[in-house]
């Protein structure tokens, strides 16, 4: 008797814990979304926002007003959209990282695509100002920095993973002096605040083209590692399991790397440099459901879209202006890792 009630409690507790991790899969990202249209300075009611997107759907002319509409729309769709998509992607390159280099403390920003990325923005603002060149120039230079990062790689000959880590420093102390050589020269009254601004993170600016520009790369680069995501598991167990298995570990490694970068690169080519996200995430979602990869990519891929969706909604209404991203990231997710230090549930073991 007490054997089969223990069964049947631990089959309860099983499925409960089956409906929390789909609930936080699809029911949370859903939630987030929608409460984030309906939050906003502009006063508008869940009713409206639901009947103004039914009606824009069955392509039926709306009563509410214009503004609305366009605020909705033109304004905070893009924004939710790009939130979710950065967010879930930087989350994403970040637990691909940490299994690929078997360190919990890697971020996306490793091998130096945030500096390269910042430099590139800088220069861009410092000779254009142009939104499209700026995003350009950041994209390319963060594409730079990580292919630099594994050219150090091939002049030593020892271990691989190590040395690119160590690269990585290099090449983002290397692009974070120049980002500090082009604050030095750059207008103090017209240049140097948007840099700095910029360098913060924010999705402010963000519009529908933003959108269109970003979506093909980093949707390409998730879809490879959420297709492969059992391989980054088999690599985050060691170079003999890989082998053993038939896996070319190196070109793999490669292969994610690429992925991760242009989900990196593109993320901080329109939002800036959004730190943490990438760090934290990914252990908020193997404390739920394990180190299976499996698992860990799509849960990551939910918790970072409503992460980062949060923070950007906080960002817009705490206050009249609006904080830059990177410092509400840095300021939650700096104490929730500590936390979770301090818990030593970082299931790694």
């Amino acid at each position: 008797m007490g054997s089969g009630k223990t069964l049947q409690k631990a089959r309860i507790q099983n499925k409960n814990l089956l409906s929390f991790k789909n609930f936080l899969l699809f029911g949370l990202p859903l939630i987030c979304f929608f409460s984030s249209l309906v939050i906003g300075r502009y006063g508008a009611s869940p009713f409206e926002v639901f009947k103004l997107i039914f009606e824009k759907l069955i392509c039926r002319k709306n009563q509410l007003p214009m503004a609305l509409e366009t605020i909705i729309f033109d304004i905070r769709l893009p924004r939710i959209c790009a939130a979710m998509l950065i967010g879930g992607g930087l989350s994403v390159s970040g637990a691909s990282f940490q299994g690929i280099f078997r360190n919990p403390l890697v971020s996306p920003f490793i091998l130096g695509v945030a500096t390269g990325a910042g430099f590139g923005a800088a220069i861009g603002i410092l000779l254009s100002g142009n939104n499209l060149v700026i995003q350009g120039s950041a994209f390319l230079f963060g594409m730079l920095a990580v292919m630099i990062s594994y050219g150090l790689t091939k002049i030593y000959k020892t271990s691989s993973i190590l040395v690119m880590v160590l690269s990585g420093v290099i090449v983002g102390s290397f692009f974070s002096a120049l980002i500090s050589l082009i604050k030095y020269i750059a207008d103090p009254y017209d240049k140097l605040p948007v840099i700095v601004f910029w360098l913060m993170g924010s999705l402010a600016s963000i519009s529908k083209n933003d959108l269109f520009i970003i979506a093909l790369p980093m949707v390409t680069g998730i879809g490879i590692m959420f297709s492969i995501r059992w391989k980054i598991g088999v690599l985050s167990m060691g170079e003999e399991e890989a082998q053993s298995l038939g896996l070319n570990s190196t070109k793999l490694r490669i292969l994610l790397v690429l992925s991760a970068t242009f989900v990196t690169a593109s993320a901080v080519a329109v939002s800036g440099v959004i730190g943490w996200v990438g760090l934290v995430i990914p252990h908020l979602a193997r404390m739920i459901t394990g180190p299976d990869y499996r698992k860990l990519i799509p849960l990551s891929l939910s918790l970072g879209a409503c992460y980062l969706l949060l923070i950007d909604t906080l960002a817009r209404n705490l206050i009249t202006g609006e904080v830059p991203l990177g410092i509400l990231t840095a300021t939650l997710g700096a104490p929730i890792f500590a936390i979770i230090l301090k818990k030593g549930t970082l299931g790694w073991s």
